[in-house]
């Protein structure tokens, strides 16, 4: 394998670890003496989203499905197959994906704000899917990283209120 390709893997790899690292404690609190360390509790001041039971369910299989989407675009440039993480872009995060999901979904059930983010996160994957075929991942990388930051930006402004 050559170095540059190398890289190109360790830097992906990267991104997806910080990624996860990211939307995991924006979801989860660690528990209390994990590793000898005792976390810090803070406030968890994110905007809660009311939903009745099935809606939420349906919003979190949403979410859980753009995670995994994440998980096969790395993979897919980690394998330099750009075709196939256009695809996945385009069919799994971009605008697409936004009508698919209000379809089902009671969009007056989200705060005005939070749509802006989601519509954020769409324009952003349809800008990754339109750098895919450079086939350079100075022009991608730097659209993933869009991508990402409108994933990180709702996880840290909204959560599901659990009832």
């Amino acid at each position: 394998m050559s170095r540059g390709r190398m890289s190109s893997r360790v830097g992906v790899s990267c991104l997806v670890l910080l990624f996860v690292l990211a939307i995991g404690c924006a979801e989860q609190n660690p528990a209390p003496g994990v590793s000898g360390v005792t976390p810090a509790h803070l406030p968890d001041v994110r905007t809660p989203i009311s939903l009745e039971a099935d809606a939420r369910q349906e919003h979190r299989a949403v979410m859980l499905q753009h995670l995994e989407t994440i998980q096969a675009i790395v993979a897919a440039l980690a394998e330099e197959d750009y075709t196939l993480a256009q695809g996945l872009t385009e069919t799994h995060l971009g605008f697409f994906m936004h009508r698919q999901a209000m379809a089902r979904q009671q969009p007056e059930n989200f705060p005005p704000a939070y749509h802006d983010l989601a519509m954020a996160h769409h324009a952003a994957a349809e800008k990754l899917a339109d750098a895919m075929p450079t086939k350079d991942l100075k022009r991608i990388l730097p659209e993933f990283n869009h991508v990402l930051k409108a994933c990180v930006a709702c996880h840290l402004e909204y959560r599901l209120r659990h009832s």
